[in-house]
This record gives C-alpha cells, structure tokens and sequence, in this order.
C-alpha cells in the first residue's frame, strides 16, 4: 500500500454549493480537530462536461468561454467551503474538476493520495437517492478509502 503522507492527513472534501455539501465542510471540520496530525483538505467540484454540440454553436461558443463557465460555476460550487475552511484555519487546495462525477472525485482522490473523502448526500429516500444519493453511492462503490457521507 502506498504512502499515503506521513505526518500529515490528506483528505478529499467534495462539494457542490449544496447544504449537505455544506454539512459535510462543517463535519470534517469537527473531525480535523481530532486528528493528531495536521490535515490538508483537497476541496474538489466536480462539473459534468458540457456535450460536443458542433456546428453554429461552435461558432459562437469558444473553448475559452466553455472553459470560463466551469470556472465560474465550480467557483459558485466551492466558496462556501473555502471559505468555512479559512476560517477554521484548516490548509486546503481547490480543485475545479470536469468529467463524470463519481469516478472523477474517486481518481483525484487516489492521485492526490488522500486517505478519505468526505462529501453530502441528500438522503436515502428513492427520488434522492437518484439525484445526489447515486452519486454518492457510486463514490463509496468505487472508493478504496473510506468514504463519509453526510446528510
């Protein structure tokens, strides 16, 4: 098993702008506090790709413009948490992510060699759990670290 930072507790926070994405920011904060060692929190949003179009709307739509959305957009997803992690002078990095949701969190997480994730979940009930709750079930499937979901 690699190292995964001696000295220092990497873990990865998944936001969306959400309130449990919120709630999740507010636990690992209380959970940071328990550790011995320093945390660094790798804040991640994850945009699903905007799809090839072609035609007219490439005329109109350039890479940079597409590029400055998700910009835009994952800034919206994530300056909530940035700033509740400021504030609890946790060290964090962000990260604006596109692709598929779950597995783009799962890869970041096992590249940046984070031993857990912490993110929100909507709940367990049969409409959430189509939207936000198969996301995070699909992480906690293919996650080989732990995996805290917070409603």
């Amino acid at each position: 098993m690699p190292d995964r930072g001696a000295g220092m507790i990497k873990l990865i926070l998944a936001v969306d702008g959400s309130q449990p994405a919120l709630r999740a920011t507010i636990a690992l904060i209380e959970a940071a506090r328990l550790y011995r060692d320093p945390v660094h929190v790798d804040l991640v949003t994850v945009h699903l790709p905007i799809p090839p179009v072609g035609g007219f709307f490439d005329t109109v739509v350039s890479k940079d413009m597409v590029e400055q959305y998700y910009r835009d957009e994952g800034k919206h997803a994530i300056q909530s948490s940035e700033k509740m992690l400021a504030e609890a002078c946790i060290a964090f990095t962000s990260h604006i992510l596109v692709g598929s949701i779950a597995e783009t969190i799962v890869i970041h997480g096992d590249t940046a060699q984070c031993r857990m994730i912490y993110m929100g979940t909507r709940g367990m009930g049969a409409v959430a759990n189509m939207v936000m709750g198969s996301i995070a079930t699909k992480v906690v499937h293919l996650a080989l670290v732990p995996v805290v979901l917070v409603h």
